[in-house]
């Protein structure tokens, strides 16, 4: 089943259990979804494309979170957990730390990277691996630390 499908699945359960926060983080994902598929121009999206604008939406709100936290806006803050938990359910299981590491390792391996400036080269080939499993500033933290 796609990822569009469990949204609507889970839609549906969450108009007949009247949840309005899950029924609107839902509603939200599947616009993301659709404007998507209409920007390229397609009628469905494959499930990577959909796991890249589904990866997009949690991102966006864990920025919006760090900022309202700093901002003191405590209101807003509960919410955003919310959605972000939500959406977390549609996400890949992510990657502990150490099986992060353990792929950063064998990419750098790979590319045959020795120093800070082949940084872009580990990143470019670790980022499609991990894809929706680890938050790229994670992976970043991590590249740096193992080319130091």
């Amino acid at each position: 089943m796609t990822i569009t499908e469990n949204l609507t699945q889970d839609m549906k359960t969450a108009m007949k259990a009247r949840d309005k926060e899950k029924l609107s983080t839902i509603r939200m994902a599947r616009a993301s979804l659709q404007n998507e598929a209409i920007k390229l121009g397609k009628d469905s999206l494959t499930e990577e494309e959909e796991l890249t604008v589904l990866t997009r939406e949690v991102k966006q709100r864990k920025d919006s979170l760090h900022e309202f936290k700093e901002a003191g806006r405590e209101d807003l803050v509960e919410g955003l957990e919310r959605e972000i938990e939500i959406l977390q359910v549609y996400m890949p299981e992510q990657l502990s730390d150490e099986e992060l590491k353990q792929v950063v390792q064998v990419t750098i391996q790979e590319v045959g990277a020795t120093s800070k400036s082949d940084m872009g080269k580990v990143m470019s080939a670790v980022m499609p691996k991990v894809k929706g499993k680890a938050d790229g500033s994670k992976v970043n933290k991590l590249v740096l630390q193992q080319l130091s």
